[in-house]
């Protein structure tokens, strides 16, 4: 697998758009563009960037087979609204949101009959 092929592979686990990289890198989406289709190499300033923000070694987006760790979920717009309303919540409200989640993934798993 390529360096474009990877930072494409790594973008889409993420379900982001190369627009939002570009402008976590501090590039315009045009040049990481130019990077997924192997148009353009980034310099090594950039590849340092893409491999923080992606949480891979540079290895790993040059063409290694080693990551630095797993990449993490996607992060969607409902995780990032649920990360917000948990974080202003006090001890409390997060202790009673998360006795409410098990308790709906049970009564889920039992209606599906999985549980």
């Amino acid at each position: 697998m390529n360096m474009g092929e990877r930072l494409r592979e790594l973008r889409l686990r993420r379900k982001i758009s190369q627009e939002e990289v570009a402008r976590h890198i501090g590039i315009t989406r045009s040049a990481y563009s130019h990077y997924e289709i192997n148009n353009r190499q980034p310099v090594y300033e950039t590849l340092i960037k893409l491999a923080a923000y992606f949480e891979v070694s540079l290895d790993y987006i040059i063409g290694g087979i080693i990551a630095k760790s797993k990449p993490e979920p996607a992060v969607t717009p409902d995780n990032r609204e649920i990360l917000t309303l948990f974080q202003h919540m006090s001890q409390e409200q997060r202790k009673k949101s998360i006795t409410l989640i098990h308790d709906l993934m049970s009564q889920e798993q039992r209606v599906d009959g999985s549980g």
